[in-house]
């Protein structure tokens, strides 16, 4: 907990989390990562769900009438790094991605009719979602180009198109789903908007989960492909209004940027005390172990530096988001995602490289983040994209405009 970013509701919830994750979660990550998940979804993860919620440490997101702990953005993103120390913790507190960027989607633009049907128990943990944005023929760094469309047909939207990274459609109840209403308007960020759409739609095909580096996952951890072919629902599914789906995802984005920024770095320091850990006892000759070699004091050292680093660049932007609003902390949060994603990266790699043989093994948890956190490069916007961002910014400042120079 950083103090300075601390108030005294975090200060009082903080030490019973960081409890909680230790002694009930992390003796899990075995079953996590040797049995089908689903079964473990639908038993033990359950059952900690329930743990939570008798608690009062559910939904640390929502506003406390809707059952949540009301923290702003600032707090939970501490709490969100003590989370992510397993990788159960944000869904066993209701709290992980799509459904957090979903909950505060529909909890801002829906209407009561989508909040009563689908915003509530998905606030309740009774079921789950998924956000249905990417498509593999375009740049999905590119959101106002995409060919999915929502035609008016009387009173519904007839849907048709091809995603993927529909990520945790997998079990889901309901998808967000980006789709053109206008494509041909001269404006294109008024193209698109987002609908919802139950998964259990005879026009919704879940084609399969995508392998990544070999695992296909399922259930919320999993990416899906999917279909939508003459998906009919009706036009009161509409988050806002038509024409805001641009607006929408950034909306959506910006907070969901600051909760994976923390949650890597919570598996930074994961992997951090995991390298600490086997260097201090894995023994090289007698009277010798690995964290006698200067190459590894180095890699712990920056390891140090980069992580707090980082996670100060995320609170000071979760406190101008705060503050401020997304649109004031747009270079922050551009900044904050290419940076920590590479603190992660670099890492991680770094405690498999300690662990050695070990490392790259089904044997620690390791190999698992390895898998499932390279994507952070990439989704959300490559690094290139924000790096980009950012600097076009700063050389405006300065008078050279580069959008004016195409």
């Amino acid at each position: 907990m950083v103090e300075i970013f601390a108030s005294e509701r975090l200060k009082s919830l903080y030490n019973t989390i960081e409890s909680y994750v230790r002694e009930e979660l992390l003796p899990l990550e075995d079953k996590i990562m040797h049995l089908p998940f689903k079964e473990v979804e639908a038993t033990v993860l359950k059952e900690k769900r329930t743990e939570v919620k008798k608690l009062g440490l559910w939904a640390p997101h929502l506003p406390e009438k809707d059952g949540g702990l009301g923290l702003e953005l600032v707090d939970f993103g501490q709490l969100s790094e003590l989370l992510a120390h397993s990788p159960i913790g944000h869904y066993v507190f209701n709290c992980q991605a799509p459904d957090i960027g979903n909950m505060e989607l529909l909890h801002k633009y829906a209407s009561d009719d989508i909040k009563e049907q689908y915003l509530q128990p998905l606030m309740d943990g009774e079921l789950r979602s998924c956000f249905s944005m990417t498509e593999p023929e375009f740049a999905g760094s590119n959101p106002v180009r995409m060919a999915t469309t929502a035609t008016k047909d009387g009173d519904d939207y007839v849907i048709n198109g091809h995603k993927w990274f529909t990520t945790a459609a997998d079990g889901a109840s309901f998808a967000v789903v980006m789709a053109n209403t206008a494509p041909e308007h001269e404006n294109k960020y008024a193209r698109a908007s987002m609908i919802v759409v139950p998964i259990d739609n005879p026009g919704f095909e879940l084609v399969r989960n995508i392998p990544i580096m070999g695992e296909a996952g399922e259930g919320y951890m999993s990416h899906a492909e999917v279909c939508y072919n003459d998906a009919r629902v009706p036009q009161s599914n509409i988050i806002g209004g038509e024409g805001m789906g641009f607006m929408l995802a950034q909306e959506r984005l910006g907070p969901g940027r600051i909760h994976h920024c923390m949650r890597w770095i919570g598996i930074s320091e994961r992997a951090l005390s995991m390298m600490c850990s086997y260097a201090a006892r894995r023994e090289l000759k007698e009277g010798r172990v690995l964290g006698h070699m200067q190459t590894i004091q180095n890699w712990i050292a920056e390891s140090r530096a980069e992580i707090n680093a980082a996670r100060y660049m995320v609170l000071h932007a979760a406190h101008k988001i705060d503050q401020q609003g997304n649109k004031a902390a747009k270079n922050e949060i551009s900044t904050i995602k290419f940076f920590v994603a590479n603190v992660l990266q670099q890492v991680i790699d770094r405690a498999i490289q300690t662990h050695g043989a070990l490392g790259v093994t089904d044997d620690t948890i390791l190999s698992w983040y390895f898998r499932h956190e390279r994507g952070a490069r990439i989704y959300d916007g490559p690094d290139e994209v924000h790096k980009s961002v950012v600097a076009r910014s700063m050389l405006a400042e300065h008078g050279l405009n580069l959008k004016k120079s195409k």
